[in-house]
């Protein structure tokens, strides 16, 4: 069995858990929860393998390196980043619930690194640009960050509808964490994923330079990257020096996360030095 296989593998296994956990919620059934957490973490082993194996046969193909340098790669990496850190909020907090908002997104990046046709998935010598202990530092600290808004950005919805259910919440709505800690948990989130997305950034300066001789080039990525911060650093402040709570940060949660979508998607749309159809998409 190859990387690509087991990794379309764990495509079906986190929709499966995806499933679970919306099931859970709707039917009010602790077992399909308690599966779906189960499959969850079968399929951040069977996705972890997948990882190691991918990174494997790229040694055996003489081209060796980190796999984290193309679309499919990086898709792979941010499910994998997403469902760790789902699980760690789950056992932390013991709701089970989140993962109904949370977990599909999983699926989703999967899904399109595995079923899209317009994604690649063979291995590919890297560019020499990207021949860096640096791509490693860089990737993985800007993909945790990432994963830290999908989840604040599902945890926004599920204060979104509870704020609007009011005192009047029906059986599905109540079953939501108290939206004091709905709000808690969201800013926990975009902070430890603005912290990552900072260095991130930095790490890609620093790699920018010693590829390129410039530590900022404003190519597209870098330029939504900057927006994309900005956005949380906004939300950051506000919260401390305004107090803001709530709606508002909710609301800019998810306008931070359709940035993180264009940086990391819609952006490769555009030419230039971080595309991905650069690097072997």
């Amino acid at each position: 069995m190859n990387s690509s296989l087991l990794l379309s593998i764990v495509t079906f296994v986190y929709g499966t858990a995806a499933f679970l956990y919306i099931a859970s919620w709707v039917f009010k059934k602790n077992t399909f929860g308690k599966t779906a957490t189960w499959t969850s973490l079968f399929g951040l082993v069977l996705n972890t393998a997948g990882i190691i194996l991918r990174w494997i046969e790229s040694y055996q193909l003489g081209i060796g390196h980190a796999p984290l340098s193309n679309l499919y790669e990086s898709l792979v990496f941010y499910a994998w980043s997403l469902i760790l850190l789902y699980l760690v909020v789950e056992k932390k907090y013991g709701s089970q619930i989140i993962g109904a908002f949370t977990t599909p997104i999983a699926f989703l990046s999967m899904a399109y690194a595995s079923l899209s046709p317009n994604i690649n998935d063979r291995i590919q010598p890297l560019l020499p640009a990207l021949k860096s202990n640096w791509l490693i530092a860089h990737v993985v600290t800007c993909f945790i960050g990432y994963a830290a808004f999908g989840i604040a950005f599902g945890i926004s919805i599920m204060y979104l509808l509870k704020d609007r259910a009011g005192d009047d919440a029906g059986p599905l709505i109540a079953r939501f964490p108290d939206i004091r800690i709905l709000d808690e948990l969201n800013h926990q989130m975009i902070m430890f994923g603005f912290l990552f997305l900072t260095g991130g950034i930095i790490t890609g300066s620093v790699w920018a330079n010693s590829a390129w001789g410039r530590y900022w080039g404003w190519d597209p990525k870098e330029t939504w990257s900057l927006i994309t911060w900005f956005i949380y650093a906004t939300m950051l402040h506000a919260r401390l020096m305004r107090g803001w709570r709530g709606k508002r940060i909710a609301f800019l949660s998810m306008t931070g996360f359709a940035a993180v979508l264009f940086t990391y998607l819609g952006v490769n749309l555009l030419p230039g030095l971080h595309s991905y159809g650069s690097m072997g998409q």
